[in-house]
């Protein structure tokens, strides 16, 4: 698929590139050669490959859903730069 200099211009502009009237031969023979690539893919078959997230088959470690408080109230509220017991404290915001 051949692109024309106008729908390169076009591609360019929403991807707020800047790009020279110079390079816009260079741009339009390559983004078309990408495309003849994206076409070549879109001829394999695919059909009996199972989805996947990886490469390498791996199985989910799972762990028991437990509700806790983090017991860790004193290590957060220190990095507070004002505080108070173990709450943040910020200026208000309305009035």
């Amino acid at each position: 698929m051949a692109l024309k200099k106008e729908i390169v211009v076009q591609i360019a502009k929403l991807a707020r590139l800047e790009v020279d009237e110079s390079d816009l031969d260079l741009m339009c023979s390559e983004l078309s050669q990408i495309l003849a690539w994206i076409e070549q893919l879109e001829e394999v078959d695919i059909g009996s490959v199972p989805p996947m997230t990886s490469v390498i088959e791996m199985d989910l470690k799972f762990r028991e859903d437990v509700v806790t408080d983090g017991n860790q109230a004193d290590d957060v509220i220190a990095n507070a730069p004002e505080r108070d017991d173990h709450f943040f404290v910020v200026p208000k915001v309305i009035e």
